[in-house]
């Protein structure tokens, strides 16, 4: 079986090919195609496979992770939405829940109200009431007033339709109804209904949801539609799976059914590697820092479990979302951040990217600004000619250029100076990141790994590492396509729900059938998508999970359903299991407090072959010569000091099982460059995984491994 794994990044688009009859893999990387991504997922997979000696139609599987989704919330190019909604529920959307990520500032951009996904006059009302909590109709739909509303939007010319009506979590007849009118009278409108997209209790969250889906639906359809066609064309026969915020892999066909789903499937790829990564070398908790060319992603992943994020904190660009959603956060600190004196006089770096076009200035593009990979270039972490193996030369007057006349003479400093503030200003910007995911959480990040992935990732997190004070780095075997990695690791997954709202402590016999019922339910959907994907039923696995909260407490926690019917003492399981989950999210529990169950969850996974990497021979060696490239000097701090230093480069794919490498030196690959500064020292698994940690051990390249691999400072 040969699968190819892709992800377009906002510089570059990442590609590996895995081939499993002869356990062989191939790397790629290629300037990515904003203006149309599928162009360089298309050309990517062209050389990939060329330089692999594969042919385009053996693939079998493409594994895509986008940002089409996620840009369209970015850039609000979305599309014009209709919205049929319960009269006198027009404005929920703007209302919202008067909450603000700044309480008292009467300045700030709320962009529900700023930037609203459907604007007042495309929501329409429609008179219909369903009755709660049982769902029962309290008021008839006027289908009258329907066909009046479709008649309306179709002369405004909307783009998509989307029905939201009160209390369809509990009965989704009038929603139906309303979307079959839709499609009676407008057969090729898209139309999308709330029930369909997240049936969940929170009128506003779920409104919001639908309309994000229909908000991004036409882009996302038309990208999918596109990219299908245009792997048709190429002669690629395999099948496109597409990566979901939840860090499951869906098909083409259900990720053009529910677009809302793809909102961080760029980010996930690199959280799931991440987590793989840290099985496979036997360490637990990790915080994931993927640095590519425009951004950052950090996510903490603790007992090699990426986090699902809490429902209420499920938000993309300030709009909230029910969809599983993997804890990650993006900020912009990337290789083309641009770095410059703001109107204060404050030096800045980020979050403004330079991109792949101009790109930094040592690409020769034209750009003008100094980025921070200008600043590795100055400070010699950067050789201008193994920059992408060679196949992007860089030109380091033009950084130097850069660097000097945009910060250094302005700041009164040195080249050198400006460049090492460039690298300190990003690792800070990161590092406030990271502690604001652990330690706001109750977690020490100096307890910690750090995991650098992405084509940036290694120059910088060692010193990141310095930063936050922890003393183990972990470096994958193919840093710069980590997030590509991460998707031949990503299984088929799909959650399904159902709103069944009830305390535990009245849930009687009858309840008890209703939940089991609506259980199988669940479950027999999900295993027939799966079956409909293509996956043997001895692969799929079902997690059934209960979402709980105390009563009067204002959202839920997951909390797992033990296997087999439900029964009352498997109820007393499910609370004890809320009051875990409790535990671990805030720190504290109420034993004696009332629970209620709020939502059912299916969560099923279609197991699909993982990712086997080749064990390499053993080396034993200190700074082997074997792998010794030249030697060049690089600028460091030692001490408070800023130096010139002579540095060593290796060649990555010369180093073996069990070597050690002393800083300073810089690692080369063609993905990405490891700097291993003074102080520090590196080592290699027999997978091929670079560990580097602080130099505080004597003995030489046996004692440093066998200290390394005993997780060092963890």
């Amino acid at each position: 079986m040969i699968r190819i794994g892709v992800d377009v990044g906002g510089t570059f688009t990442d590609l590996i090919l895995v081939d499993q009859l002869n356990n062989e893999i191939h790397v790629h990387k290629v300037p990515s195609t904003l203006d149309d991504q599928s162009k360089g997922v298309i050309r990517g997979i062209k050389e990939l496979c060329e330089k692999a000696g594969v042919p385009v139609s053996e693939v079998d599987y493409v594994l895509h992770g986008t940002t089409v989704a996620t840009n369209i919330t970015i850039e609000r190019n979305g599309a014009v939405v209709g919205m049929l909604t319960t009269k006198n529920y027009r404005d929920i959307l703007h209302i919202a829940r008067h909450k603000k990520a700044q309480n008292f500032s009467i300045q700030q951009d709320l962009p529900w109200q700023a930037h609203p996904l459907v604007l007042r006059r495309n929501r329409l009302p429609i008179t219909e009431k369903l009755a709660a909590p049982d769902g029962k109709v309290k008021v008839p739909l006027n289908e009258e007033e329907v066909r009046q509303a479709v008649s309306q939007l179709k002369e405004a010319n909307v783009d998509v339709v989307v029905v939201s009506f009160l209390f369809s979590f509990l009965n989704d007849a009038h929603e139906n109804r309303a979307k079959e009118i839709v499609k009676e009278m407008w057969p090729e409108v898209l139309c999308f209904t709330s029930s369909e997209i997240a049936p969940q209790m929170r009128e506003y969250e779920r409104f919001s949801t639908a309309a994000m889906n229909a908000y991004v639906a036409p882009r996302v359809n038309n990208y999918i539609d596109h990219l299908v066609n245009a792997l048709d064309d190429a002669g690629v026969k395999g099948e496109l799976h597409i990566m979901q915020s939840s860090g499951g892999m869906a098909t083409s066909e259900m990720a053009v059914d529910k677009p809302v789903t793809l909102l961080k499937s760029g980010p996930s790829g690199a959280v799931l590697a991440t987590a793989w990564f840290g099985e496979l070398e036997g360490i637990e908790n990790i915080i994931s820092v993927d640095i590519g060319g425009t951004s950052a992603d950090i996510s903490v992943i603790p007992n090699n479990t990426p986090k699902i994020i809490n429902p209420r904190d499920c938000e993309v660009n300030g709009y909230p979302v029910l969809v599983p959603m993997i804890d990650v956060e993006t900020i912009g600190a990337g290789g083309g951040s641009i770095a410059h004196i703001d109107a204060g006089g404050a030096f800045r770096v980020g979050p403004k990217s330079a991109g792949s076009t101009p790109g930094p200035a040592c690409y020769g593009q034209g750009g003008e600004n100094p980025c921070v990979t200008d600043a590795n270039v100055v400070l010699g972490r950067l050789d201008p000619e193994q920059f992408l193996g060679g196949d992007l030369k860089l030109h380091s007057e033009l950084s130097y250029k850069a660097v000097e006349e945009k910060i250094a003479s302005q700041l009164n400093m040195s080249v050198e100076e400006a460049a090492l503030g460039i690298l300190k200003i990003i690792n800070n910007n990161m590092a406030l990141c990271i502690r604001a995911k652990s330690v706001s959480k109750g977690i020490d990040p100096r307890e910690y790994a750090l995991f650098g992935a992405g084509g940036a990732g290694p120059l910088h997190i060692v010193d990141l590492a310095e930063t936050i004070g922890t003393n183990l780095v972990i470096v994958p075997n193919y840093p710069g396509i980590t997030a590509a990695t991460g998707l031949l690791v990503g299984d088929i997954k799909y959650d399904y729900i159902k709103s069944l709202i009830t305390r535990f402590d009245r849930a009687d016999d009858e309840m008890i059938d209703s939940i089991n019922a609506a259980l199988e339910e669940l479950t027999n959907t999900a295993k027939a998508q799966l079956i409909q994907d293509g996956v043997d039923p001895e692969n799929i696995e079902i997690e059934r999970i209960a979402e709980c909260r105390y009563a009067g407490q204002g959202f839920e926690l997951r909390a797992a359903i033990p296997d087999g019917p439900v029964t009352q003492e498997s109820m007393k399981e499910i609370v004890q299991n809320f009051h875990a989950a409790h535990e671990e999210e805030y720190d504290h529990h109420f034993p004696n407090n009332i629970v209620e169950l709020i939502t059912l969850r299916i969560v099923a996974t279609g197991k699909t072959p993982s990712l086997r990497l080749p064990k390499i021979a053993s080396g034993e060696r200190l700074n082997p010569n074997e792998a010794l490239m030249y030697v060049r000097d690089s600028i460091f701090e030692v001490d408070g000091e800023i130096r010139k230093v002579s540095t060593p480069r290796y060649d990555r794919s010369k180093l073996l099982a069990n070597d050690v490498v002393e800083g300073p030196a810089i690692i080369v690959q063609r993905d990405s460059t490891t700097t291993v500064p003074p102080k520090w020292q590196a080592a290699v698994s027999e997978n091929g995984t670079l560990f580097v940690a602080h130099k505080v051990i004597e003995g030489g390249p046996a004692k440093l491994v066998e200290k390394l691999f005993a997780k060092v400072g963890v």
